[in-house]
């Protein structure tokens, strides 16, 4: 038997439609998300929508000293794979940044051959939106980033991703000091053909 719903789908309809990304700048320098709330988020994300049950979201957390270990081992990768695109700038930024915030997540799929690649990588992009929707309703910010180091195929060891497994960036997670602007969305009736 299923539980029943305590929310309403007001409020419901609140945590998705003010969800926002909240990037590094936005967040309160120095202060921690409990590591419970960060728990909350991840076991939520796990309950995303997965065909034939093959779950294929993995996450390595990063926190305290864990960010500069990130930040030292996605530097050094960058620097001896971006070749002729390598930007000082860029290089100092991927030192920096992890240190700004609460936690980074990075986000791995891990391939299962039953079933279309696509079906694992929007289950991983549900899990994400969860993670999202989550850290909405706590009050902390958020943001998936796929730049950086994401694409570099060197990566997914780091991460115990095999070759045909894929990275899909890191979800970046703070206190909220600057808050996002009110988000805008084009008529939905514009993007429906409704057959009746």
């Amino acid at each position: 038997m299923i539980e029943s719903i305590t929310s309403t789908p007001a409020l419901i309809n609140q945590v998705i439609r003010t969800r926002r990304s909240v990037f590094t700048q936005q967040f309160e320098p120095g202060k921690v998300i409990p590591d419970e709330i960060v728990w909350q988020i991840l076991e939520n994300a796990n309950w995303a929508p997965t065909h034939k049950l093959t779950e294929p979201w993995r996450f390595t957390v990063f926190s305290g000293e864990g960010l500069k270990t990130l930040a030292t081992q996605q530097a050094a990768i960058y620097k001896e794979f971006a070749g002729a695109k390598f930007k000082q700038p860029k290089y100092e930024q991927m030192l920096n940044m992890p240190l700004l915030v609460s936690h980074i997540i990075a986000i791995g799929m891990k391939r299962h051959q039953v079933i279309p690649e696509m079906e694992e990588i929007a289950a991983v992009g549900c899990a994400v939106q969860n993670m999202y929707l989550t850290a909405n309703a706590y009050g902390v910010g958020g943001y998936w980033s796929t730049g950086g180091i994401t694409f570099i195929e060197e990566v997914k060891t780091l991460f115990n991703l095999g070759p045909d497994d894929r990275f899909m960036g890191f979800f970046y997670l703070g206190y909220i000091k600057v808050p996002s602007t009110d988000g805008k969305r084009g008529s939905i009736q514009d993007k429906v053909t409704w057959i009746k």
